[in-house]
C-alpha cells in the first residue's frame, strides 16, 4: 500500500510507485531498475545522477525486503566521438585516428594498467561507487553485442526497421519549441552532460537502400563510419561499405557480431529485453523526438514497455575556477570523495528530488555545507529533525546493508581544514592542536578523525590557492606593535592575560569575543541583544589586529582555531609579551 505523501520523501514515492509497476508486468520477479554510462572519458559529477536516482530508490525497495537489480549498463561499444581535453597521457592528434571505433577499441591513456579507454575510464567510477556504498550489476555493452546476446533483437529490429522508421519519421522534421530555462546553463553543465548519451542520438542511416537501425564497424578500420548498402530478410545477408576507408563486405547478420543498433533503437530494445521498470534519463534525453520520448514508442515493437523515468536537471559545480585545468572538464566523484565523505555525497542526491538542480562544493562553501550535516546529525540524534531531513539523512548514511564507514570523532570541518592549513601536513602538531580543542575529552589518535580530517586536508592542498594559505609569522611584527594606540595594546593585555585560563577552543572562542565587551565596560557573557551595535565594529577591528600580529593580513581561519595552531608561547611572542 503506498504511503502518505505528506510524511514520505521523494525516494519513497518513487519506490511505492516502482513495486506496483514491477508487480504489475512481473509479478514476484526482481524489480529491475537502470542506469546507463558512458566511459567515453571521465565520468562526472552530473553523470552520477544517473546512478544516484536509481540507486536510491533501489535501496528504499530492499529496505522493504524486495529484490532488486540495479543494473549499469557500460555503454562502452558507442563510438569514440571526440578526444577529450586536459587527459592526462592522451595526444590529442594521435588519439583523433581512433575517433569512429568502439571505446573498447581505443588505446588508454599512456602509462594506465588498464587495456583500453573504456575499462580505464569505468575503473575510477566503480571504485567510487564502491566508497558510496552502491550495490550494482554491471552490464558491457561490448561483451553484450560482441557475444551474440542481443542477435534475435536485431534481427527483430531490421525485420520491423519500416517500423522504427515510421515512429522516427514523425520526429526528423519537428523540433519542439525551445523551453526557457530558469537559469542559463554554463559551460560546466554541459559538459556534465557529455558522456550520458546526449551527443548520441543517432536513428540510423536513411540511404538509397532504404532505412537501417543497425551500424556495422568497418571490419578493416574498425570505425563505425559505414553505410548498408542492401539487406535480405530471408538469408540475413547484409552488404556494407565504409565510408573511411572504402572496405566493403557482405555477412550473415544471423552469425555477425561486429556492429550494433543505433542509440534510438538500442535503448528501447535494452528496456524490453532486461525488463527495466524505473530508469531516469537526463533534460537531454527528454525533449520531444530526443531518445526517452522516441523510445516510448519503439518499446513496443520489441514487446517491452517504457521505464517509469523521472527527468533529472543539471548537477553544477561551485569553485571551478580553482580546479586545475590539466584534468579538464568538470570534477568526478572520486574528485569529491578526495575531499568529502561518502556520507555528505550521497545526502546532496537525496536531499534534491531529481528535477531540481543542485551544485557541488569544492570552494570554501564546503565548510558551509560541512556545518550544515553536522547540524541536521545533531538533530536527527535528539530528535527534533523533519521527517523528510531524517529520511535524506538516513539514506546519506546507510544503505539496506548496514552503516557506511564514519569518522569516529566528527570534529567541524572548517576547524580541522584550519589545523591542516597551519600545519602544513604534520601529523603530531595536528594532533596536539586537535586535542586542545576540548581538553576534558581529548583526541588519543589523529586516527579518530579520520577519514574526514584526511578530507579537509585534501582539499586545502588541492583547492585553496597559494595565496589564500595561512603562513605563521616567524617573528613578531615589531613596526605595527610600536604604532599601537593605549587602546589596542590594552586589548592585547586583556587577551593575553587570559590566555592560560582560556586554553582550549571553547575558552578562547569566549575569550577573543569578550576582549572588546570588557573594553567597552560590558561582561564578557553580554549577549549581542545587551549590547551597542559599535561592539561589533570594535570585534572586527580587534580580529584584525590579531590576524595582522599573527599571520600579516587581515582574515584567516577562525581565531581561537589558529590560536590553538599557534601555541601560546609563540601568540605571546607575536602579541609582544
Amino acid at each position: 500500500m503506498a504511503q502518505s505523501t505528506e510524511t514520505t520523501d521523494w525516494v519513497s514515492r518513487f519506490a511505492d510507485e516502482v513495486i506496483e509497476e514491477s508487480e504489475r508486468r512481473a509479478p514476484g520477479k526482481p524489480v529491475v531498475v537502470a542506469s546507463g554510462l558512458s566511459p567515453s572519458g571521465p565520468i562526472h559529477l552530473g553523470n552520477l545522477r544517473e546512478v544516484m536516482t536509481p540507486h536510491l530508490v533501489a535501496d528504499e525497495i530492499r529496505r522493504r525486503g524486495y529484490q532488486v537489480r540495479h543494473l549499469i549498463s557500460w555503454d562502452d561499444y558507442d563510438r569514440y566521438r571526440k578526444v577529450p581535453k586536459g587527459i592526462a597521457g592522451v595526444d590529442e592528434d594521435a588519439w583523433a585516428e581512433h575517433i569512429g571505433k568502439p571505446l573498447t577499441s581505443v588505446p588508454a591513456p599512456k602509462g594506465s594498467p588498464y587495456p583500453n579507454w573504456a575499462e580505464h575510464f569505468k575503473a575510477a567510477m566503480i571504485d567510487s561507487l564502491a566508497e558510496l556504498g552502491v550495490e550494482f550489476d554491471g552490464i558491457s555493452q561490448t561483451a553484450q553485442y560482441t557475444s551474440g546476446v542481443y542477435r534475435e533483437q536485431i534481427l527483430h529490429a531490421m525485420k520491423h526497421r519500416a517500423d522504427i522508421d515510421a515512429v522516427l519519421a514523425q520526429y526528423r522534421t519537428k523540433k519542439g519549441p525551445a523551453k526557457k530555462s530558469q537559469k542559463p546553463v554554463d559551460e560546466a553543465e554541459l559538459e556534465a552532460a557529455e558522456g550520458s548519451g546526449a551527443a548520441s542520438e543517432d536513428d540510423g542511416s536513411l540511404g538509397a537502400a532504404g532505412y537501417f537501425p543497425y551500424k556495422p564497424y568497418c571490419g578493416n578500420c574498425e570505425k563505425d563510419l559505414t553505410t548498408v548498402t542492401s539487406y535480405e530478410d530471408e538469408t540475413t545477408e547484409l552488404s556494407y561499405a565504409c565510408n573511411e576507408c572504402g572496405f566493403s563486405e557482405t555477412v550473415r547478420l544471423s552469425e555477425f557480431n561486429r556492429g550494433k543498433l543505433v542509440w534510438k533503437v538500442d535503448w528501447p530494445m535494452r528496456w524490453a529485453y532486461e525488463g527495466v521498470v524505473f530508469e531516469p534519463s537526463g533534460v537531454d534525453h527528454s525533449s520531444p523526438g530526443s531518445s526517452f520520448q522516441v523510445g516510448g514508442q519503439i518499446v513496443g515493437i520489441f514487446g517491452g514497455k517504457q521505464p517509469i523515468g523521472p527527468m533529472y536537471a543539471f548537477v553544477g559545480i561551485s569553485g571551478m575556477a580553482k580546479m586545475s585545468s590539466s584534468r579538464g572538464g568538470v570534477p568526478t566523484p572520486a574528485d569529491a570523495l578526495q575531499i568529502m565523505e561518502p556520507q555528505l555525497l550521497r545526502w546532496l542526491y537525496a536531499r534534491r528530488r531529481p528535477n531540481q538542480s543542485f551544485k557541488i562544493a569544492f570552494d570554501q562553501e564546503i565548510q558551509r555545507l560541512y556545518d550544515e550535516w553536522d547540524k541536521l546529525d545533531a538533530k536527527v540524534a535528539d530528535g527534533s529533525a523533519l521527517p523528510a531531513d531524517i529520511a535524506a539523512h538516513s539514506r546519506a548514511v546507510r544503505t539496506a546493508d548496514g552503516e557506511l564507514p564514519r569518522t569516529d570523532r566528527p570534529m567541524p570541518y572548517r576547524t580541522l581544514a584550519s589545523v591542516a592549513d597551519i600545519t602544513a601536513g604534520h601529523e603530531d602538531q595536528a594532533l596536539r592542536i586537535l586535542s586542545e580543542l576540548d581538553p576534558s575529552n581529548p583526541l588519543g589518535s589523529l586516527d579518530e578523525a579520520r577519514p574526514r580530517y584526511d578530507k579537509a586536508e585534501a582539499w586545502i592542498n588541492t583547492h585553496v590557492p597559494a595565496d589564500q594559505r595561512t603562513i605563521v609569522r616567524s617573528e613578531p611584527d615589531v613596526e605595527l606593535l610600536k604604532s599601537l594606540d593605549e587602546a589596542s595594546r590594552r586589548s592585547l593585555r586583556l587577551l593575553l592575560d587570559g590566555l592560560a585560563d582560556h586554553w582550549s577552543l571553547d575558552g578562547l572562542t569566549h575569550l577573543v569575543y569578550g576582549v572588546p565587551k570588557v573594553q567597552a565596560g560590558f561582561s564578557a557573557d553580554a549577549t549581542p541583544k545587551e549590547l551597542p551595535p559599535e561592539i561589533k565594529t570594535a570585534q572586527r577591528t580587534f580580529f584584525a589586529l590579531l590576524y595582522h600580529l599573527l599571520v600579516g593580513r587581515d582574515t584567516g581561519p577562525r581565531l581561537p582555531t589558529l590560536l590553538l595552531a599557534v601555541g601560546q608561547e609563540r601568540v605571546r611572542a607575536l602579541l609582544g609579551e
